[in-house]
């Protein structure tokens, strides 16, 4: 049978038809109990859809009793972190004495029959939602009628009531963010000051952030320059092994979903350099990793990434590599998908590490030659859509490579002249290429254009190379490392460009 095609559902058990209306005192309330046996379906297969249609659901959604009732023991199940499938779903119910009332073991196992996919829920989750809405105005139009048309009823009093009760459900439905519509919407001011804008970086610092909260981070190269092993160093850094990476501080993480989709052994054996004994407690309880193949790729499946991070409890994903994880990296269209799919974990608030590929026919460049984000493998909709973008220049195996970051959420880090050290896994920066050493070295001081030399390694600097070498003195000049002799404007003896010495305190405090 295709994926997403639901079976047919048999008549349930006599106990309670699946199509039996509840006692109302509304005519024709609106519902459809399709769309509720779905979500309720789709709950049963993934526990991780929980999570994702409770905050549309909001309070009594369901319109049959049997649902809500049923929708309640899932609730209980996920929140203490148990099975939702029907055989755990059939003893909890059967504990608490309501089996029978909700239709007995072959109605909930008809339920978790009727799958349409994960995918779907959040929009049958909208219907019921809906529904809901219109039931409860309607409920509230049958009290006005009724209240109308008592003795003595005052059409000012009923006018303030149902103003009042209008009111309130407009005030629960904004502050539920219930709606297709509405449901991500917020105000300009909870929007800059209170949705994380502000907040630390997972990786570096406010003025040089390699990795920021809510925006993915992706580590691209080409084989064998140790894109895994910068990865996994950030990996057990959020876990906690150790604060820095490349002398940057680590955010630490709940828990972490190492997608391992590109050679898992291999990844095994890149990650066990840095594990030891000691380590067993923190890798078991705070590390997931998926070996192999996802179930089906991000593009078919856009909330596929949001399912898996809700399914571990992880808040971090590392994505190793995104070619496994996207049906093809060059169409436009499937870029868009995976990009949705990013979006909608990240929304969820999962935070994103990607490692990818770079172009075969750039693999070769020299090291140290700065690579542009057109080098990166497939449509440019891949790079378009995250936040951070480092690229590792190198040949395969060699130890020194350098970093170039192409997309930076602040400022710019690097380039970065590192140096792997492949028997313990770990990434050390070369120091040569400290602005603050490099200046601190040069007794006659520096220009923008000399330190920008310096840094692309020799040759005629670019303007962008100058620039970045600019912003770099002028950071050292704020932090009182160096001191800043204003340049000349040019004339017959040619001009003086502006030229930086390291300060008095910063070789005092060296010395």
């Amino acid at each position: 049978m295709p994926q997403g095609t639901p079976l047919t559902p048999q008549p349930p058990s006599p106990a309670v038809s699946a199509d039996a209306e509840p006692p109302t005192d509304m005519p024709h309330a609106p519902f459809n109990l399709s769309a509720e046996r779905a979500v309720l379906g789709a709950c049963m297969h993934s526990a991780g859809v929980i999570d994702t249609v409770r905050p549309i659901l909001g309070d009594a959604a369901f319109y049959r009793p049997a649902h809500e009732t049923i929708w309640r023991a899932l609730l209980t199940q996920h929140r203490e972190d148990k099975p939702t499938d029907p055989i755990a779903l059939t003893e909890l119910l059967q504990g608490q004495g309501d089996l029978q009332r909700v239709g007995g073991i072959t109605y909930v196992f008809q339920l978790a029959d009727l799958h349409y996919g994960t995918g779907g829920a959040e929009h049958h989750a909208e219907i019921i939602r809906e529904k809901a809405n219109l039931r409860r105005l309607l409920a509230s139009a049958i009290r006005t009628v009724q209240r109308a048309q008592e003795p003595g009823a005052d059409p000012e009093a009923i006018r303030s009531e149902v103003e009042a009760e209008m009111r309130a459900e407009r005030e629960r439905a904004l502050a539920s963010g219930q709606g297709r519509l509405n449901r991500f919407a917020t105000d300009g001011w909870s929007f800059v000051k209170e949705t994380g804008a502000d907040a630390e970086p997972l990786w570096g610092t406010r003025d040089k952030t390699v990795w920021a909260p809510g925006e993915s981070l992706m580590i691209v190269g080409a084989p064998g320059v140790g894109k895994t092993t910068l990865a996994h160093q950030v990996v057990f850094a959020r876990l906690g092994l150790s604060e820095t990476v490349l002398e940057m501080p680590v955010a630490p993480s709940r828990r972490i979903l190492y997608l391992a989709m590109d050679r898992p052994r291999q990844i095994a054996r890149a990650m066990d350099r840095r594990v030891f004994p000691s380590d067993e407690k923190i890798l078991r309880e705070g590390l997931v990793v998926w070996e192999g193949p996802l179930p089906a790729t991000l593009d078919k499946e856009p909330d596929l990434l949001a399912d898996l991070a809700a399914a571990h409890r992880a808040d971090t994903i590392v994505i190793d590599s995104l070619k496994d994880a996207v049906s093809t990296m060059v169409d436009d269209s499937l870029a868009v998908a995976f990009h949705n799919a990013r979006m909608r974990a990240l929304r969820g608030g999962v935070e994103i590490l990607e490692l990818h590929h770079q172009r075969k026919a750039t693999a070769d460049a020299p090291r140290g030659q700065r690579p542009s984000l057109d080098q990166v493998y497939g449509s440019t909709w891949i790079t378009a859509g995250a936040g951070s973008v480092l690229f590792v220049t190198g040949r395969a195996g060699d130890p020194a490579v350098t970093l170039h970051h192409l997309k930076t959420p602040t400022g710019e880090i690097g380039p970065l002249d590192v140096t792997h050290d492949h028997v313990r896994g770990t990434t050390t920066v070369d120091p040569s290429k400290d602005p603050a050493v490099l200046l601190r070295n040069a007794p006659g001081g520096l220009t923008a254009r000399d330190l920008a030399a310096i840094l692309i390694g020799g040759g005629d600097p670019e303007r962008a190379d100058v620039e970045k070498a600019r912003r770099h003195l002028a950071r050292l000049v704020d932090s009182g490392l160096a001191t800043k002799a204003d340049g000349v404007a040019g004339g017959a003896g040619g001009g003086q460009q502006t030229r930086y010495y390291a300060s008095a305190r910063h070789l005092t405090a060296v010395g």
